[in-house]
């Protein structure tokens, strides 16, 4: 049997489980830049993950899928305009990307990251 360790445990959740040497992150939010545009708040959100991934044991370039939830669909173009400089070339994981009603009104984006450890 496999162990399941976990990283930064919460009341609700853990920002990352680990299972069978992939590590699952929650949904990631931006916090800092809240009141900023969907550029920043990608670009924020996409720092967290790269900072959990590395608690972890991994990185950006072992992400084995990605759900992206936009509060705005209209604003694909400029979110993806931060993935692309973000995501290794060569290494982009399966994606969707969708539009959602987010719990905070302010929040344009979450982002839910599977990635195989190194």
């Amino acid at each position: 049997m496999t162990d399941i360790s976990r990283i930064n445990v919460g009341i609700r959740l853990s920002d990352v489980s680990i299972f069978n040497n992939v590590a699952y992150l929650a949904g990631q939010v931006p916090r800092k830049t809240i009141d900023a545009g969907i550029k920043e708040q990608t670009a924020e959100v996409l720092a967290t993950i790269d900072d959990l991934l590395e608690k972890a044991g991994s990185d950006k370039s072992r992400i084995l899928s990605c759900q992206i939830f936009l509060k705005d669909i209209n604003q694909i173009a400029e979110m993806n305009s931060v993935w692309d400089l973000w995501i290794p070339k060569g290494d982009c994981p399966s994606r969707a990307t969708v539009q959602a009603s987010m719990a905070n009104p302010k929040t344009g984006i979450e982002i839910v990251i599977a990635a195989a450890l190194r």
